[in-house]
């Protein structure tokens, strides 16, 4: 009985994990088509900038995000620390 709950509790949080990685891509999608015309609106025209990405472009720009926030969050411990 205890494993069987241990693996419904690992097959939920996949989900849910799976469902946030999910909502994530598509906010960054979202927000891609809905700020960077309006920010580079010459750029867009002329091909410079992508109006709107694709879903592995996604991907690549929420990591790097991630990556990003995950050093910011360390040099903000270190700092505390000293």
């Amino acid at each position: 009985m205890r494993s069987t709950t241990v693996a419904a509790m690992i097959a939920g949080g996949m989900a849910v994990a799976f469902v946030a990685f999910v909502v994530v891509l598509f906010l960054v999608k979202v927000l891609w088509a809905w700020t960077i015309p309006d920010l580079f609106p010459g750029a867009v025209q002329q091909g410079l900038i992508a109006g709107s990405i694709s879903w592995l472009a996604a991907i690549k720009i929420a990591i790097f995000i991630a990556v990003l926030s995950g050093f910011c969050r360390g040099s903000q411990a270190n700092n505390r620390r000293n």
